[in-house]
């Protein structure tokens, strides 16, 4: 009997599938292997429901190669602003990727409790920012972020150590997940999340997951990246040139922008930092 299903979390070779609110343990067929697709967490599958062998997998709205995901509908970023520090680069080097591919991007800071007023304001110019550019942020402590869970597969992305797995128990204490000590040394977290997992949270699904930080753009196109920063559209139409990569280009409409401060510096800088390094 062949049954419809979606991969809920992947260990080794073992897909656990959720068919009718059952979880099926399945191998994948050896012909994905010489096709060279691997199920991923988040498939849509055909499933052998007598022999749990995953059968066929069914198109992907979006994939993600690290973590190893697919049918994101949106990835919440979470930012600590206080060990580790606030990292702007990480940020947009996020969003460019989320962007993408295809998934609606979400800014959650954490921490805020930790810092003096004058980090707090500095904190907040990022964030008004953000907001005037077209993206949704919020703080932790936030009650509107339970209400963005629901109907949703939401990614949980951002530097280790910076409150993924917190926020999480704080949204659904039920869950437990481990956490991990900041390293002082390091600035940074232990990676406490091993494998991908859809956990079900507030009428949603949610992952928290390793490696998503590990990001380069050595496979990107320089307008890719151009197009990540959502903000460069609004003034690119004044550029001289159509295709105008705002670098060293005359008549720039963005770099124009940006001397009158309506782009923020560090967005500009993180821009050409990645076109240098892809």
């Amino acid at each position: 009997m062949n049954k419809h299903g979606r991969i809920i979390k992947q260990l080794s070779n073992d897909y656990f599938v959720e068919i009718e609110n059952e979880i099926v343990v399945c191998k994948a067929r050896g012909k994905f292997r010489k096709l060279g697709i691997t199920p991923l967490v988040g498939d849509f599958v055909l499933v052998d429901y007598d022999n749990q062998y995953i059968l066929e997998i069914e198109k992907r709205k979006n994939e993600l190669v690290r973590p190893s995901i697919a049918n994101v509908t949106q990835a919440l970023i979470v930012n600590s602003v206080e060990i580790p520090e606030f990292s702007p680069n990480l940020l947009d080097k996020l969003l460019v990727t989320i962007e993408h591919n295809h998934i609606k991007p979400i800014i959650c800071f954490t921490k805020l409790d930790l810092v003096s007023d004058a980090k707090k304001e500095e904190i907040q110019k990022y964030q008004e920012y953000y907001r005037k550019i077209g993206y949704s942020v919020y703080n932790n402590s936030d009650p509107k972020i339970k209400e963005i869970i629901k109907d949703n597969v939401t990614v949980f992305a951002g530097q280790s150590g910076a409150g993924k797995s917190t926020l999480l128990n704080m949204l659904d204490a039920n869950l437990n997940l481990q956490t991990g000590e900041v390293s002082h040394a390091l600035g940074r977290g232990k990676h406490t999340t091993r494998h991908v997992e859809l956990i079900p949270i507030l009428g949603g699904l949610v992952a928290d997951t390793p490696g998503f930080s590990a990001l380069d753009f050595k496979d990107y196109e320089e307008y890719e990246i151009r197009d990540g920063f959502i903000e460069f559209s609004s003034y690119s139409d004044t550029c001289r040139y159509r295709d105008c990569m705002h670098r060293n280009e005359e008549e720039c409409g963005v770099k124009e922008a940006l001397k009158n401060g309506d782009i923020l510096s560090s967005r500009y800088e993180n821009y050409i930092k990645f076109l240098d390094k892809r």
